[in-house]
């Protein structure tokens, strides 16, 4: 019987614990959680997303959204308008707030993804983004 840990789902699922381990702790100090974070970055990159392509692109429920967004509003990070001009999506902004608090949190995200990447050599980064790439293909996501 093979070793477990030896499987490449299971050192994959390993180093996506470590990473949200670390994402957390840095988070903590700019009172975010990683969804929340994710939520902000989603927001700077594509303003006006709706709740369910926001969950989306965090994976979380739309559920889940729900409550980030909530926790989102109530500290003054976000916008959402408390009617749609079209359907029932509700597009979200961030506020001025948002932008300040994500530009501090995203120093110390960035730090974590600069000590990821120095533990692959320069020359192999390129080939294993493909390779990850390829595994998230694979699965059909």
């Amino acid at each position: 019987m093979q070793d477990v840990t030896e499987k490449l789902g299971y050192r994959l699922k390993r180093a996506a614990s470590a990473l949200r381990t670390a994402m957390d702790d840095a988070l903590r100090a700019h009172d975010l959680t990683v969804p929340q974070y994710s939520t902000l970055e989603l927001l700077d990159q594509q303003p006006g997303l709706s709740n369910a392509e926001l969950a989306r692109g965090t994976f979380v429920t739309r559920q889940s959204m729900n409550v980030v967004l909530r926790g989102l509003q109530e500290h003054g990070l976000v916008h959402r308008p408390a009617v749609s001009d079209h359907g029932r999506a509700l597009p979200t902004h961030l506020t001025e707030e948002g932008l300040r608090r994500l530009a501090l949190a995203r120093d110390a995200v960035y730090a974590i993804d600069d000590r990821i990447a120095g533990a692959v050599p320069e020359e192999r980064r390129a080939a294993l983004l493909a390779d990850l790439d390829a595994m998230v293909a694979e699965l059909g996501r």
